[in-house]
């Protein structure tokens, strides 16, 4: 097991509410909402922080893949014409 929490949610160990799932991102609803629609956006390879991200066809693949699952939920909750907002954490204080 594990102790990547994220890692524990996409093997099913831990439940969560998902949105989207596909062969490189799941989408699931944040536990602590910051906004009216809040989702995390996860790939399903482990990666500990987005600046381990590299410049490679497979992470620029999977960067391209989260943006655009955030576009189509984003869209099907009805703030594609009215904004909305994308975030990565990275680090600590991230």
């Amino acid at each position: 097991m594990t102790d990547c929490l994220f890692c524990r949610i996409i093997a099913g160990e831990l439940p969560s509410k998902q949105r989207h799932s596909s062969d490189l991102v799941i989408a699931i609803e944040d536990i602590a909402p910051q906004a009216p629609l809040h989702l995390l956006i996860l790939p399903r390879e482990h990666i500990g922080s987005a600046a381990d991200l590299r410049d490679t066809p497979a992470h620029a693949a999977l960067l391209a893949r989260m943006h655009a699952v955030a576009a189509e939920l984003a869209n099907e909750a009805g703030y594609g014409d009215r904004g909305w907002r994308l975030v990565s954490n990275v680090g600590v204080e991230g």
